[in-house]
């Protein structure tokens, strides 16, 4: 009995050990696997995820951007060691930008002899300016000048009028000449009545040797010019003294320039100016300051600065380009430290660079700089940057982008990190967009060859489109926003991945806006919008057929900024016109 006990107790020992050695290590394995699914969902739960187009956006989750609609994608994960205003691109994604560094030297003020650059356009001569009116009431019947451009010299027949005011004083003049012997008075206050008229003496004479009414009188130019305007039409009734033509003598015209409101104390009258201009750039022309504005553009926050040129040979045409080269009044002392105006970003209230810190690695600190004179395409630093420090010159808003894309300091963020979620995020949709930057998306997409080909294709329209804007034609616009939709709806989208769908879909969108609408502010509203997409996807193009630049106006969209694509390097900004033609800047470049 004691022997069946001894046994049992064994057994139960054995069967004890058994069972820990199997299930103890089960259980070990599975809290692993429970401390390992832990870890997982913390990762996961740290990974954010913000939208393509508008890279301020971070939320913790999947899901649309409150923005635009568009799917979420995840952010690239943040480099350890870095500061907020600090930002780490890989080498792919700076060749993608074409991104370039320039070493800052100090740059002696006597090699350019204080020589500034100032950017403007040929006006007409306003000194010159006439204008052909009727001097007397009546139909107009034939107008044998009706478009601008066309040539007018003095004596000219101009417009045949039927005048029922110079029917009765010819008639007057015909009766006061039989009369001339015993009511000379008479018959001279008809004559000058006439002569108020601007009927000539030989006219006054002819009529009253006929004897014979016209009733269809003619009118003849009584200046000489290029028409500028034509103020009315055939069929028009007209008033004493009403304008029929604006007519400009072009002899000579104005150059009007925008000179910064930190160059003011560098200009004054009869300073010596030379003018050139794209039609004749080997030449060029010698002038003086004969005008500085008293009144500060406060929007541009320029003045006009003009000069006036001889034009006999009719060289200059009004609305040409020119470029003035102008040496300052004032020098500055000792040296200076000269930028690129590429390698500055501007807020309106910030000027910002972005510093290579350590040339062998891909790392860059946006830096807070103060700019003062502007020379041509260069800046002259007073604070912020040190002679042999490394800065961005160009893609320089392409590496901004990338910094918002990864919640870092950026031009238009201040301060890092901040992100919107969830309710949040849509409650603050209204916000976010009035206050978003105009980023260009650093992500990389995939276009097939055919998508690039057609996609090119579509920007010949696009960027007739953009002239339309620089013009102000809304009509135009229209139009050729109209042929720019049909181009891109023309694109096969085979191939295409969420994000390349979502800028090709938001393109077509904005261009069926601005095609089925005229209100000139709301076109331009949505060329924010679809500008941003065009943009984004053309940085994407392997290898353009033609440079095109990424430009940008700080003064649009409220003062926010907003970009656009042109194929020209010059300035014609599409937002405001002739308003502010020249203001922004070239961003980018993509060749």
């Amino acid at each position: 009995m004691k022997k069946n006990i001894l046994y049992l107790g064994i057994a139960v020992i054995i069967g004890l050990l058994g069972g820990y050695l199997i299930f103890g290590n089960s259980s070990d394995s599975s809290n692993q696997k429970i401390t390992d699914a832990h870890d997982h969902s913390e990762a996961s739960t740290n990974e954010m995820w913000t939208c393509s187009m508008h890279p301020q956006i971070m939320q913790p989750e999947s899901g649309n951007c409150p923005i635009c609609g568009m799917e979420l994608i995840p952010a690239e994960a943040g480099a350890d060691g870095l500061t907020a205003n600090q930002i780490k691109m890989t080498e792919n994604a700076m060749a993608l930008a074409n991104i370039e560094t320039t070493i800052v030297r100090n740059r002696i003020e006597g090699n350019n002899d204080g020589v500034i650059s100032l950017s403007g356009k040929i006006a007409t001569n306003e000194e010159n300016n006439a204008i052909q009116a009727s001097y007397f009431d009546g139909r107009l019947e034939k107008l044998n000048v009706s478009f601008e451009g066309q040539e007018v010299k003095r004596g000219q027949l101009l417009a045949t009028i039927y005048s029922p005011n110079l029917v009765a004083a010819q008639q007057e003049l015909i009766t006061a000449a039989s009369l001339k012997e015993s009511q000379p008075a008479l018959y001279k206050a008809v004559r000058n009545k006439l002569k108020l008229w601007k009927l000539s003496a030989s006219q006054i004479d002819n009529i009253e040797s006929t004897e014979k009414v016209r009733e269809n009188f003619p009118l003849y130019a009584t200046v000489s010019g290029t028409v500028a305007m034509v103020m009315a039409a055939e069929g028009d009734y007209l008033k004493q003294g009403q304008p029929i033509l604006k007519v400009s003598n072009l002899n000579s015209v104005w150059a009007e320039f925008d000179a910064y409101e930190n160059q003011i104390s560098q200009f004054k009258k009869g300073q010596k100016i030379k003018v050139t201009t794209s039609a004749y750039p080997n030449t060029e022309f010698d002038a003086v300051i004969s005008f500085i504005d008293p009144v500060l553009n406060s929007i541009t926050r320029t003045v006009t600065i003009r000069t006036t040129l001889k034009n006999k040979d009719n060289i200059f045409k009004p609305g040409m380009f020119v470029t003035g080269r102008i040496k300052g009044t004032v020098q500055a002392e000792g040296e200076s430290l000269n930028i690129p105006a590429s390698a500055v970003l501007w807020t309106g209230e910030r000027s910002l660079v972005y510093v290579k810190p350590n040339s062998n690695e891909a790392i860059f600190e946006m830096r807070e700089v103060t700019v003062g004179l502007r020379n041509g395409g260069n800046f002259t630093v007073t604070s912020g940057l040190e002679n042999g420090e490394e800065i961005v010159t160009n893609g320089t808003f392409t590496v901004d982008a990338a910094a918002q894309l990864q919640g870092r300091k950026s031009m238009m963020n201040k301060s890092a990190g901040k992100t919107m979620t969830g309710h949040e995020g849509h409650l603050g949709m209204q916000a976010v967009t009035e206050n978003e930057s105009n980023a260009i998306s650093t992500m990389e997409m995939k276009l097939p060859r055919a998508f690039q080909a057609a996609f090119q294709a579509a920007l010949k329209p696009y960027f007739k489109m953009e002239d339309a804007f620089v013009a102000s034609d809304a009509s135009q616009v229209s139009a050729l926003a109209k042929t720019t939709l049909e181009k891109m709806k023309a694109i096969e989208i085979g191939g295409l991945g969420k994000m390349e769908n979502s800028h090709l879909s938001k393109s077509i969108e904005m261009l069926g806006g601005i095609s089925s609408n005229s209100d000139l502010k709301k076109q331009r509203a949505r060329l924010v919008v679809l500008s941003e997409n065009m943009v984004a996807i053309a940085m994407n193009i392997d290898s353009p057929s033609e440079t095109m630049y990424v430009q940008k106006c700080p003064m649009a969209n409220s003062n926010k900024g907003a970009i656009w694509l042109s194929a020209e390097k010059e300035i014609r900004n599409p937002y405001y016109g002739d308003a502010m033609l020249t203001c922004g800047s070239v961003i980018d470049s993509l060749k």
